[in-house]
Formats: structure tokens, C-alpha cells, sequence
């Protein structure tokens, strides 16, 4: 049986003391395999945002643990959290969050440029991500001259170019439009579909509905956990 890539066990985020404290999570308990596309929903106020950061090693539980690709992650300093997080970890945001007036292939090598890597390899690599995001012709691109669209991929490209065990997306599709977010979730079933294992933080269930595996929060606590049938989705 190999191990997975995440396994939560009744973490619980607490924040605040006494009276006024609040409980984020409440016992959250899940594990996710290799190649699992998994979407996590919830509502305002579920948890989902410090689940979120938990996973990626933004912040850590109250209790309860975590092993990240078998790294019990409850346990590190801050220091180790940062190394974990950019190795095993490539992280999609709403925001794009890429660096203007700077080329989408410099943008999808700098996690790369961190860890010391030699510049031809740095480029190879970073040319590489941004074929697997169908943007090749594109890498001499600033942002500005990007769609919305295509500013994704290349955000999708800079996580994946790390060769992270987990692909954690938050509300990618937040700032597209209806056009943009189906490029953008058929470059996510492509790459889950080549084996990528995909944790996906959404509201919207025609995002959700990608995925393999559906888990919904509600008040911190695990409330559904449902495989999703997709005969159709890779033949479209």
C-alpha cells in the first residue's frame, strides 16, 4: 500500500483563548492519494481557508496531525515548514500573483532560482511546465500582454515546475471568466489525468464538480466525502 500524499488526522485550529475562542476545525480527519483530484467545499466560515493554509504549510494545527508525502509536518520548525512547502508543494492562486514586466518563463522559473539551480536547467525546466500548460509560444509573454487565462497557466506552470508531490489550488478560477476557467480546469484534468494529484479549494460546484472526489465542510468538520463519476470528462 503506498503512503499518501496527504493524511490529516483529527486536526483541530483553535484560535483565540477562553471565552471568545473560536473553533476553525473541529476534528478534521482525510486522507488523499497519489493522482487523487480532489475538490474541498464549504461556505464562509467552514474552515476551508484554514485547511487550506494548513495544507500548505502556511500555518499549523492546534492539534491533531499532518503528514505531507510522509512528512509529519505538525512537527517542524518554521524554517523546515518553508523548505517543506517548496519542495512538495506548488501552490495556485486566485490572484495570479505573477511578477509584472518580468517574462512568463522567468516567472515560472523563479521557485527554481531558490533552490540553487543552474540557469540553462532553470530554463529548460521552466520552458518545459509551460508546454505541459499549452503557453510554449508564449514565454517571452510579460503578464500584460497575457490573458486572464493564459496568466493562470503560467501560475499553474510555476507550481508545477518544482515537481511538487501535491498541486494546492485555491479558488484558481476566481477571477475568470466563464471562457478562462475552462481552460484553466481542462489544463488541471489533463495534468491529474498524467498522474498529478490535484487539491482543489472552491465555492463554485461547476469547479467542484471536476474533480474525482468531493469533501464539504461545514462548522470545521468533515461533512461529506463523495467520489464523483466522470465518464465523459477526459473524452471532451
Amino acid at each position: 500500500m503506498a503512503r499518501p500524499v496527504l493524511d490529516v488526522r483529527d486536526l483541530t485550529k483553535v484560535y483565540g483563548e477562553g471565552e471568545t475562542s473560536v473553533r476553525a476545525l473541529d476534528g478534521v480527519s482525510m486522507r488523499v492519494a497519489h493522482g487523487d483530484y480532489v475538490a474541498i467545499m464549504g461556505s464562509s466560515g467552514s474552515g476551508k481557508s484554514t485547511l487550506m493554509n494548513i495544507l500548505g504549510c502556511l500555518d499549523v494545527p492546534t492539534s491533531g496531525r499532518y503528514l505531507l508525502d510522509g512528512v509529519d509536518v505538525s512537527r517542524l520548525s518554521d524554517g523546515q515548514l518553508a523548505l517543506v512547502r517548496n519542495r512538495l508543494i506548488g501552490f495556485v492562486f486566485q490572484a495570479f500573483n505573477l511578477i509584472p514586466r518580468t517574462s512568463a518563463v522567468a516567472n515560472v522559473e523563479l521557485p527554481l532560482a531558490y533552490s540553487g539551480m543552474r540557469a540553462a536547467e532553470r530554463r529548460r525546466r521552466a520552458l518545459f511546465a509551460l508546454d505541459v500548460v499549452g503557453l510554449a509560444d508564449r514565454a517571452d509573454h510579460e503578464p500584460n500582454q497575457l490573458s486572464g487565462g493564459q496568466q493562470q497557466r503560467v501560475a499553474v506552470a510555476r507550481a508545477l515546475v518544482t515537481e511538487p508531490a501535491l498541486l494546492l489550488a485555491d479558488e484558481p478560477t476566481g477571477n475568470l471568466d466563464s471562457h478562462a476557467t475552462e481552460e484553466v480546469l481542462q489544463v488541471f484534468d489533463d495534468l491529474n489525468a498524467a498522474g498529478r494529484t490535484i487539491v482543489l479549494i472552491t465555492h463554485e460546484d461547476e469547479v467542484a464538480a471536476r474533480a474525482d472526489r468531493l469533501i464539504r465542510l461545514l462548522d470545521g468538520r468533515v461533512t461529506a466525502d463523495l467520489r464523483q463519476d466522470h465518464a465523459g470528462r477526459h473524452a471532451a
